[in-house]
């Protein structure tokens, strides 16, 4: 009789495990289920869609679709004016940049990205610089709020005129 009993637990638990392992999470779901995400994601083979992503990125801190934007040879570019007589441009590449962005990410309560006017944008079907101006605020708790306003240079290339943009060069002149 203990046999039964035990044998039967065993394969009580054994269905009810599978029953649990199969089922959907309602707050976890799938990617593919998820259509409220994609509603938000630009097409990244046009030049909207690259700053709607980066937009996106930015407002749900997310460095997945952030490190989608960047190619593997990015370069941020910004002018560091701390010794004002001989300003400096510093720059980094993909690794640092998504280690910075991490970092703003976390540490950042809200990130509130606005892009502005395009001033320029020239160049072909795989390679094209487009200078936009921007607004950023980063609210790191409701008594530290930064308000960084500018433009950014940037250089996007793609492998082929229907493939996707992605940012090989960003340079920042902004007030920060």
């Amino acid at each position: 009789m203990a046999i039964r009993r035990r044998t039967f637990t065993m394969l009580s638990s054994a269905i009810v495990l599978a029953i649990i392992a199969s089922c959907t999470n309602p707050f976890a779901p799938r990617l593919e289920e998820n259509a409220g995400a994609g509603d938000l994601l630009g097409d990244q083979r046009t030049f909207a869609g690259v700053f709607q992503n980066f937009r996106y990125s930015y407002t749900f801190k997310d460095t997945l679709i952030y490190g989608r934007l960047l190619a593997p040879d990015f370069t941020f570019i910004y002018r560091n004016y701390d010794n004002v007589e001989n300003p400096v441009d510093v720059t980094w590449g993909r690794e640092e940049e998504m280690i910075a962005t991490t970092g703003l990410f976390q540490t950042a309560q809200n990130l509130d990205l606005v892009w502005n006017e395009v001033i320029i944008a020239t160049g072909d079907s795989v390679l094209s610089d487009v200078s936009r101006g921007f607004n950023l605020t980063v609210a790191i708790n409701p008594q530290d709020v930064l308000r960084v306003d500018g433009r950014v240079n940037l250089r996007l290339k793609r492998d082929n005129p229907e493939g996707p943009w992605l940012i090989q060069r960003w340079r920042d002149e902004s007030n920060f």
